[in-house]
């Protein structure tokens, strides 16, 4: 296979970067001037555990589970592989060294220091030291000897010298490198390089060439040389192997050469020419590692004959057949590090070709030899005995999956199963940092630090005013957290001594004390954990989920199908992800269940499928802050639940297209649909965020993936399909008791009619006359009107009669659909009523979507029908017609005057004044007169007045009572002939809906009582008119009639009629008042405020005489074509 430069990827700051691989090549270690270590598990690892090591690092060397830094403080330290534990400190110097290497057996380290000194350090007793002095300026490079005789030096001075170690003397010096005065200074760094194995030859670059010295005689050889070389060489690295040898200048060449031919090989450039000051020969492969002064790590493949596995059988090999099964060692995802390949039960392992599947090591470092480590001619004696005796022992245990010989590929050829991602709380770090976010919530930030001072957690609140920012001791080592506004939960896993444990600080508690503690039963751990409104939960390795109250009150307990990955909590819904299965080929196969823990628990997903972009994982789960379930995946997809198509999951927005480079990433802390805003924390070359410098969080628009987002055409539908998703919680709070403010409703609503009219027009304008039906489709009732107008205007007559046609079977469809919503309220309150008194808490309890229509009629009354097409359409809520002009539609098919009544002349409101039923009740309980006089309100939108400036807050509904007057009042109301009155009020109603003949009696006798609307004394004088010229009519399609009738008159006469009705209701109305006088004191305030609505209504009445709105924007759909 010809070389393979992989694309160089951001791995520190800039500045001298070094480079190294560990024992078995598993990962690659990195180095650099941020004074981190970062250990990479490939090229492509996004997150590399990190270690600090100190303010700058300038060196680095890894054999045997040791790693030796050369750090700013002027040390040479140790720390343990791949933990990252401070192990001590080997040495020390005046200033800075410059270059550690270990020996060939990693016993000794050498350390070449800027002042002038070289020392050489035994690695288990850093007393045993010696010194080496002679160099006049300081040391760039060391290397020593293979058999451990010789150590060579290059310094600053010009000179490269070679050590005797064991009487610390200058056995030969050659003048070679032009002289400086510090490193920085230097026009090469020198790395020298000595043959590995015979230790024969000496690699010393200088200038263009690279000059190789005998051993023992330390005369020059020959030299190596190529015309591609057009600036000094940094730096040589050999061959594990030593027949190559590599080396990269400082403009970015990289060149190889076989050293017995002297032949060039390989050549490389550098992608931006960039100093090459790091280089390491993986120790199987022909893989080149390489670092640059600007902090980026680079990969060449297929050097040499070195053979490389092919990626699947790679991976295969390198995640040993059981280990891909048991889950406990996929730490790649976790950003997790692994024990190394030195233990002896390891290496045993690799000799043996890897194949004992008793001796398979739960590690994620596996020999990688399986497969590839000999050349395809060659036989090795070795590992033909070890096969044999593999062959004896799989007799014993019979498994067919296992390869018979490292040489032969595996007999399964099927896809891989993927390692199971490990359990994760969205919103952390990973668990093996130092210092780390615990959590980043839409609440606060909960911050870890386990360091040698301080083993504590800080918790920080968005909102001080929830409460104030906290410091806990961190003793019981607490690896998971959840922050709510009510309380914050920790978690931490069992250890020998001691279960897991959930322990909660309930700070919105208002007695004293504030926190409780669980233990776990034995052997069960916690692995994730989420609070919601009053409740916490967590989920556990025995396939459980636990919920308690937030005041430590144990509730439901219930088992899951698989292992947990993460859950979230929001209100009463509770969100959990777990394995449904083994996912194959680089997939997770994860399984969601969705539960609302409220007065009706209901499970609304029941495990279904969790859909993630190809070869990703979950990254975060959580809710949006208006409560829709929303989740993101490795690849950046922020997907939502959309409650509008059955709970399907959306695509909403892709933050790789918002990333500048490869291995940027953003880190999601928290998702508002309204505004529509991704908060997330931008993370360069990395998957998550330091703790230090704090962060700062970027907002993301949202995106959903239609085609041609370019043209008007596809612009406008991504907007108006977003507009409908990012609203449908709208509906799901409203159903769920929040109060909705109706303004924000109706903006979006009007938003999406707008997009739609505009649509329209496009369409009309592309003579696209079918597509036109199919967008008047999704319209509003009286917006299909406005297009029925644009469609007459631009002489689309055919289309106009087509649009005509819809509107009015919208209108029979919404008429039907209020009719059944009304029969089936009455039962319900009939039900209600069966053995209760309708106190003001009972009525509270009522649906929260009437509520909602009551709202909008009450607003209905505050403006003309013309004004309400404009300013409150809906897109998926039928509504009445303004194509019906006069009648709303509501009444249209209502067989019964009282509906007549209460909603004619564009929904006047119906409970300005009420009708008998309504009065009846008035006079003998004040209890209703908090709800506006409509049998239907809950006492939350008392008044008109409250209701309209209503706040743009989501809040639970509370009962407030219209003042303190009528709350006394209806506090002491005796209520017991209040019940039975609508008990019999009820059961009139029941008997009006069945007999027309009973109904008309009740319009005589409830006549002076019930408020007149224009089109209803319109309909009785001209009722017998529609009669004679349709005699077989019913009722309900008398009104039809008499509907389209009406609406043919001219404004002016529909202005006179609605005038005379309204002169009617109000002399009725006051004269009902006149007759019905309960506590005198109350009623006088009723009164007045009664008549001041009237008043309020007569002026705004007087508004359709002025230009309409609806005539406006359709002037103005019409002008845009």
């Amino acid at each position: 296979m010809p070389p393979a430069a992989r694309p160089m990827r951001y791995g520190h700051t800039e500045g001298h970067t070094e480079v190294c691989f560990d024992d078995s090549g598993s990962c690659i270690v990195t180095c650099g001037s941020d004074g981190d270590v970062r250990i990479w598990e490939n090229l492509d690892d996004d997150d590399p555990k990190s270690i600090n090591v100190g303010e700058k690092a300038y060196s680095c060397a890894l054999k045997n589970g040791r790693l030796i830094t050369a750090v700013s403080n002027n040390t040479v330290q140790i720390h343990t592989f791949p933990e990252g534990a401070p192990d001590g400190i080997l040495t020390r110097f005046t200033t800075n060294a410059n270059h550690v290497v270990f020996n060939s057996d990693g016993t000794k380290i050498a350390a070449g220091s800027s002042d002038f000194m070289v020392k050489v350090v035994e690695v288990t007793d850093s007393s045993k030291q010696k010194t080496f002095r002679g160099h006049d300026a300081p040391v760039l490079s060391l290397t020593f000897d293979p058999k451990d005789v010789f150590l060579a030096s290059a310094s600053c001075d010009g000179s490269v010298r070679v050590w005797k170690i064991a009487d610390q003397t200058c056995v030969t010096s050659w003048l070679l490198l032009q002289k400086c005065n510090d490193v920085i200074n230097a026009k090469s760094i020198c790395r020298l390089g000595w043959q590995p194995g015979s230790g024969k030859l000496l690699a010393v670059p200088v200038d263009k060439v690279i000059k190789l010295y005998r051993r023992e005689t330390w005369d020059n050889q020959f030299d190596l040389s190529d015309t591609s070389i057009t600036q000094p060489l940094n730096v040589v690295v050999w061959s594990p192997c030593g027949r190559y040898l590599a080396a990269g200048s400082v403009d970015g060449s990289i060149v190889v050469w076989k050293v017995e031919t002297q032949e060039c090989i390989e050549r490389m450039k550098h992608e931006k020419k960039y100093t090459i000051c790091g280089l390491a020969w993986h120790p199987k492969y022909g893989q080149i590692a390489y670092t640059d002064t600007e902090g980026n790590l680079g990969l060449l493949e297929n050097i040499g004959d070195g053979k490389k596995p092919d990626d699947k059988v790679a991976s295969a090999v390198t995640k040993g057949y059981d280990d891909l099964f048991d889950g406990e060692d996929d730490d790649y995802l976790n950003g997790d590090m692994i024990e190394p390949q030195s233990s002896p039960k390891a290496v045993a392992n690799e000799e043996d070709g890897g194949d004992d599947d008793d001796d398979l090591m739960p590690t994620s470092v596996h020999p990688r030899q399986t497969v590839i480590d000999d050349d395809d001619n060659s036989l090795d004696i070795g590992l033909i005995k070890a096969n044999s005796t593999v062959l004896d022992k799989e007799d014993d245990y019979d498994d067919p999956v296992l390869p018979a010989s490292s040489t032969q590929q595996p007999l399964y050829d099927g896809p891989m199963p993927t390692p199971k991602q490990k359990p994760f709380q969205s919103g952390s770090t990973p668990v093996h940092l130092m210092h780390r976010f615990m959590l980043w919530n839409s609440v606060g930030i909960v911050r870890c630090y386990n360091d040698e001072q301080d083993n504590a957690i800080d918790i920080e609140f968005h909102d001080t005013s929830i409460h104030h920012a906290t410091h806990l001791p961190n003793s019981l080592s607490h690896t998971m957290a959840d922050l709510s506004t009510e309380a914050i939960l920790l978690a931490c896993e069992s250890t020998e001594e001691l279960a897991s444990k959930l322990h909660c600080i309930h700070f919105s508690s208002w007695d004293a004390n504030k926190e409780w503690t669980v233990d776990m039963p034995e052997d069960e751990d916690i692995e994730a954990i989420c609070l919601g409104q009053g409740w916490a939960a967590c989920a556990t390795s025995a396939l459980l989920v636990r919920v308690f109250t937030v005041g430590g009150v144990q509730k439901e307990i219930f088992s899951i199908p698989g292992p947990v990955v993460s859950m979230a909590g929001h209100g009463d819904q509770l969100m959990i992800i777990y394995h449904r299965g083994t996912g194959f080929d680089g997939d997770q196969c994860l399984g969601v269940q969705l539960l609302e823990l409220g007065k009706k628990k209901k499970q609304v997903l029941h495990g279904d499928p969790l859909s993630l972009t190809k070869k990703s994982y979950l990254t975060w789960v959580g809710f949006s802050a208006e409560g829709t379930p929303c989740y993101v995946d490795s690849e950046g997809i922020v997907r939502m639940l959309n409650r509008g198509l059955g709970n399907t999951w959306i695509p909403v927005c892709n933050m790789r297209e918002h990333c500048k480079g490869k291995s940027d990433h953003y880190w999601v802390v928290g998702i508002h649909e309204n505004p529509q805003q991704l908060r997330c924390i931008p993370c360069k070359g990395a998957r998550f965020p330091p703790t230090l410098p704090r962060p700062a969080v970027a907002i993301l628009s949202f995106k959903l993936p239609y085609c041609q987002v370019m043209t008007e055409k596809g612009q406008m539908e991504e907007q108006y399909w977003r507009s409908v998703v990012f609203h449908s919680h709208v509906d799901y709070l409203s159903r769920n008791g929040y109060e909705i403010n109706e303004n924000a409703k109706n903006q979006s609503a009007k938003e999406q009619q707008e997009l739609l009219m505009k649509l329209f027009a496009l369409s009309c304008k592309l003579e696209r006359e079918f597509r036109c039906v199919e967008i008047a489709d999704l319209m509003t009732q009286n917006v299909v009107n406005l297009a029925i107008k644009y469609a007459s205007r631009s002489r689309r007559l055919n289309l106009a009669q087509r649009l005509s046609e819809m509107a009015v079977e919208k209108a029979s469809e919404l008429a039907t659909a209020q009719e059944e919503e009304e029969e089936e309220e009455e039962d319900f309150r009939n039900h209600l009523n069966a053995g209760y008194s309708n106190s003001a808490t009972e009525w509270s309890r009522l649906p929260v979507r009437n509520i909602q229509q009551d709202q909008e009629m009450e607003d209905a009354e505050e403006a003309d029908a013309y004004e309400e097409a404009e300013e409150t359409p809906e897109a998926h809520k039928q509504r009445p017609s303004l194509f019906s002009r006069g009648v709303v539609s509501r009444e249209v098919t209502a067989p019964k005057p009282a509906v007549i009544a209460s909603s004619s002349q564009g929904r006047v409101n119906p409970f300005k004044v009420s009708s008998n039923k309504k009065d009846q009740v008035v006079s003998s309980a004040n209890v209703l007169d908090s709800m506006s006089k409509n049998a239907k309100k809950t006492p939350s939108s008392s008044s008109r007045v409250v209701n309209n400036q209503k706040p743009s807050v989501i809040k639970p509904l509370i009962p407030k009572p219209k003042s303190k007057q009528a709350s006394a009042a209806s506090f002491f109301q005796v209520r017991t002939p209040n019940s039975s009155e609508k008990i019999v009020e009820e059961k009139e109603e029941k008997v009006e809906n069945e007999s027309p003949v009973v109904k008309v009696a009740a319009q005589e006798n409830t006549e002076n009582k019930r408020p007149r609307t224009g089109f209803q004394l319109w309909l009785e004088e001209n009722r017998a008119n529609i009669l004679t010229d349709n005699p077989d009519l019913n009722e309900t399609e008398v009104i039809k009639e008499g509907m389209s009738q009406f609406r043919m008159l001219s404004s002016e006469e529909r202005m006179v009629w609605t005038e005379k009705a309204k002169g009617g209701t109000v002399n009725d109305s006051t004269e009902a008042k006149k007759r019905k006088r309960p506590a005198a004191g109350e009623d006088e305030g009723k009164k007045n405020q009664e008549e001041k609505s009237e008043d309020l209504n007569l002026s705004k009445k007087i508004k359709p005489l002025d230009q309409s709105t609806n005539v406006r924007l359709s002037a103005f759909a019409f002008k845009q074509s």
